[in-house]
């Protein structure tokens, strides 16, 4: 018998900084009402100077690895980062991570599928375990995407935040509570500037040739909409299927929360009633590969998932990537979600 993946742990970590609307009001010209009105955000968070995404990484890691329960021998043995703002080029950053926790010599890498970041590794671990490869194993997203944005782009300053979200994997059964039951993923190449940072990587080395655009993330905001909503749809509507689930069965759509107006018309796409939906993305923004776990450890810390439940996620990101996940949710100790000093 094929051996499942459950969830063992969860824990979510945003910085201290943060951005109101009224702080943009007054760097753009803009209102408080075409902020919400847009994006459905009313606060996010900034990394301070020196802060990274190793550091995010770190402290969600470590409350996810405090909830965790029942894993019957050393912590993880397995690190997957998934992150578009790794601490360098060159090297991924899960090694670091992995050291800073004090995991020793366990092997570690990062995943890059931007906004659909976690949903990817969450199924590279569960066919890790599913190989007998790993039995425990630590995944996080986050990402500090706030230092990749153009400083004179109002519409990606109103929508992105910094944050992290990491979750314990277990080796176990399908029957158990927190069992993952199905997955499906998706990209699509030829879609691979709807959302972008031009310059920098290998095709443009040096981004002090480019013009100043490129050298920041940009997005093509109507264009990644629809595409968010269609293929949010159909890969959440192929998890089901895997799960064998109809709609009315999922108790919880935790989506990407790229902004609220893709977050309803999704849930509506999906004939999931609204009050199944959850959002924490007044508080927090798109904090993209974190977005997904960093919105299940708040539902959880806010007594809103509960043991038995079943719970979809679905996400699209840069590439352009998507990908969703059914599962049930445990029973768990979770914490708020920490912010303040850093480990």
């Amino acid at each position: 018998m094929r051996r499942s993946s459950v969830i063992a742990g969860i824990g979510g970590y945003t910085p201290d900084q943060v951005i109101t609307n009224a702080d943009l009001c007054r760097r753009f010209d803009t209102t408080q009402e075409w902020i919400v009105s847009r994006t459905g955000i009313s606060t996010r968070h900034r990394v301070a100077p020196g802060q990274s995404t190793s550091d995010l990484a770190v402290a969600a890691a470590q409350a996810a690895l405090e909830s965790a329960v029942d894993l019957g021998g050393p912590a993880v043995d397995l690190v997957i980062l998934a992150t578009t703002t790794p601490d360098r080029p060159c090297p991924a950053t899960a090694p670091l991570v992995a050291a800073r926790l004090g995991l020793d010599t366990i092997p570690a890498f990062d995943l890059s599928a931007v906004c659909s970041g976690f949903v990817y590794a969450l199924s590279v671990a569960d066919g890790m375990i599913a190989a007998g490869t790993a039995r425990r194993v630590l995944v996080i997203g986050a990402d500090a995407f706030t230092t990749i944005l153009n400083p004179g782009d109002r519409a990606t300053a109103t929508v992105f935040g910094d944050g992290a979200g990491a979750m314990v994997l277990r080796a176990g059964e399908a029957g158990e509570p927190g069992a993952l039951l199905g997955f499906d993923l998706g990209a699509d190449g030829n879609q691979a500037d709807l959302i972008t940072v031009a310059a920098g990587g290998s095709a443009r080395p040096d981004p002090r040739e480019a013009d100043e655009a490129d050298r920041w993330f940009a997005m093509r905001g109507q264009a990644v909409y629809r595409h968010a909503v269609l293929r949010m749809t159909e890969t959440a509507r192929a998890a089901m299927a895997v799960a064998g689930w109809q709609p009315n069965e999922v108790d919880r759509l935790v989506a990407h929360q790229a902004n609220a107006r893709i977050l309803t018309t999704v849930g509506a796409e999906l004939e999931i009633p609204p009050d199944r939906v959850y959002s924490n993305i007044t508080n927090v923004g798109n904090t993209v590969a974190a977005s997904v776990p960093l919105a299940l450890a708040d539902a959880a810390a806010a007594g809103v998932l509960r043991r038995g439940d079943r719970v979809l996620v679905s996400a699209f990101g840069g590439g352009t990537t998507w990908g969703a996940a059914a599962f049930t949710w445990p029973e768990l100790a979770v914490a708020a979600r920490t912010k303040g000093d850093l480990p």
